[in-house]
């Protein structure tokens, strides 16, 4: 993974206030300078709304400027369980996951870039990743290249999509945070949880993913220690 520091240059994180934008963030921090990074939040009806009161805490405490946008119309639409609190989690083999919500980080990426076009920012950073996933098409890498070329011939401005974390595993992640000082912050302060239990429920696949990917990377670190 190739990080770099550029001061000059300004920088959006699409920040949902989880664990891997909160990594993101906290790496455009060290690598714009906290003074050239913003993060736009989303607001689009999902059941784990703690998700939002956790990415206003963190944004505050990083001292960072936030946008809200609400894309809640986006339910009105489509339907899915990560929006439907009624619905149960679950995936069935070889198929996506019921909490896959169709065209969702299409629209992130349009409404950040509208905004980021607006206030001069070209750089846009997003957590997605195809290394350790649910299978989400808009996660992979080709999906990302391709978005870049068409916000780019939408609004005739050179936007650049940096996702730090498209080939890093979860216990990838989690070394790039305490790479970053902020294995602790990221462990306590974030939320992942689809049920939107505060602290994980540790059943449904995003705590599954997440505490998997936590507990090789520690197994890894004391490894090393005790070598």
């Amino acid at each position: 993974m190739t990080t770099f520091k550029n001061h000059n240059r300004k920088a959006v994180v699409i920040f949902s206030g989880g664990q891997d934008s909160t990594t993101c963030l906290i790496q455009a921090i060290a690598d714009y300078g906290v003074e050239n990074v913003e993060t736009v939040t989303f607001h689009y009806g999902q059941r784990h709304a703690i998700e939002l009161e956790k990415a206003k805490w963190i944004a505050q405490d990083l001292g960072v400027k936030q946008t809200f946008i609400d894309t809640s119309v986006i339910k009105a639409i489509t339907s899915n369980a990560l929006m439907n609190e009624n619905a149960e989690i679950k995936q069935e083999k070889d198929e996506l996951p019921n909490t896959f919500v169709d065209g969702r980080n299409a629209l992130f990426l349009l409404y950040t870039a509208i905004y980021a076009k607006g206030q001069g920012i070209s750089d846009i950073i997003t957590g997605v990743c195809e290394t350790d996933f649910s299978g989400y098409p808009d996660c992979r890498d080709v999906f990302i290249k391709s978005m870049n070329v068409t916000l780019n011939l939408a609004m005739d401005y050179n936007f650049n999509l940096r996702t730090p974390l498209m080939y890093l595993t979860k216990a990838q992640t989690w070394a790039l945070a305490d790479s970053l000082g902020a294995l602790d912050y990221v462990r306590n302060h974030t939320h992942t949880c689809y049920q939107g239990v505060d602290g994980g429920c540790g059943e449904c696949p995003s705590c599954v993913l997440r505490n998997k990917g936590l507990d090789e990377y520690l197994q890894q670190k004391s490894a090393v220690q005790n070598v």
